[in-house]
């Protein structure tokens, strides 16, 4: 079951996410901001803007500070609750791992929410919540305790928002619009990818267990003739030949027409069967 703290009794504040409040006091050290339900939320001087007083509107990230009260920031940090992203570990200590989320208190990632251990100077993909006994906002790096892993509403061929996290034995494992996780397998990587690249895709499938596959492209007929076309005008384009075969690496031939190695082959197998190139070693040559 997957575990989610969002709506916590008690808090009308958004704990982890921007909020509208007013100034509703004034203190030496700082101001007090109150939504609609007065719960009050400590905004410090050093964060406060100049000439801020009673009665003034702030849009504030509302968290707990090192001392668990509730205070204000006028600061982004790089993640919100329930959201994901790349975060690189400043400290490990005796309760865990402290990230740099861009505010003044570290994100922890406490050992008990840690995959795998984590090392000093790294980064990570991390998943925020807000921790159902205390309150605070916590990372965690065990994604599938969080994001779907079977498809609910997703439809194939659908463009989606990726976010690299893993690698397996398979391929690489990615969040889907925050919310789920899938599966690129290694035939259908055809750009290096690192751990935390957001990029885009495309559900390829939702196979019989309802888990998710994804790609960068599709390899139906329509796109096979596509990428044939290509070829030829390349070919065109550069007197007839091309160094670029089927025993080129992937980089290349990723970087000259954005597909994979195994898409380039087929396309350039079909183009021999029809006689419009010949396909050596080294070359491949028009057909005039």
């Amino acid at each position: 079951m997957l575990r989610n703290y969002q709506e916590m009794s008690g808090i009308m504040l958004k704990i982890g996410q921007f909020n509208q409040l007013t100034v509703s006091d004034v203190f030496p050290f700082g101001f007090y901001l109150a939504g609609s339900d007065q719960e009050k939320v400590l905004l410090t001087t050093a964060d406060a803007p100049k000439d801020c007083k009673p009665g003034d509107v702030l849009n504030v990230f509302v968290y707990h500070d090192s001392d668990d009260r509730l205070v204000a920031t006028l600061d982004t940090p790089k993640v919100q609750v329930n959201q994901v992203a790349f975060l690189k570990v400043k400290q490990i200590a005796k309760v865990g791992a402290f990230m740099d989320w861009g505010l003044k208190k570290d994100l922890l990632v406490p050992f008990s929410e840690q995959d795998k251990p984590m090392d000093e100077g790294v980064g990570y993909v991390v998943y925020v919540f807000q921790d159902e006994e205390t309150g605070r906002l916590t990372g965690s790096t065990i994604l599938h305790d969080f994001l779907q892993e079977k498809s609910v509403y997703f439809e194939p061929r659908q463009e989606v928002n990726l976010m690299i996290c893993g690698r397996t034995d398979m391929g690489y494992k990615a969040v889907i619009n925050d919310t789920h996780l899938g599966l690129i397998f290694k035939d259908e990587v055809i750009k290096p990818l690192r751990i935390g690249q957001k990029t885009t895709g495309f559900i390829k499938r939702i196979r019989d267990d309802e888990k998710i596959d994804l790609c960068f492209q599709f390899h139906d007929d329509n796109a096979r003739k596509d990428l044939a076309s290509r070829i030829l005008d390349d070919l065109e384009a550069h007197g007839g030949f091309s160094t670029l075969t089927d025993k080129s690496p992937p980089a290349e031939i990723s970087q000259r027409f954005d597909v994979s190695k195994g898409a380039y082959k087929k396309a350039l197998g079909a183009l021999f069967k029809q006689k419009k190139i010949l396909l050596e070693k080294t070359k491949i040559t028009l057909v005039k």
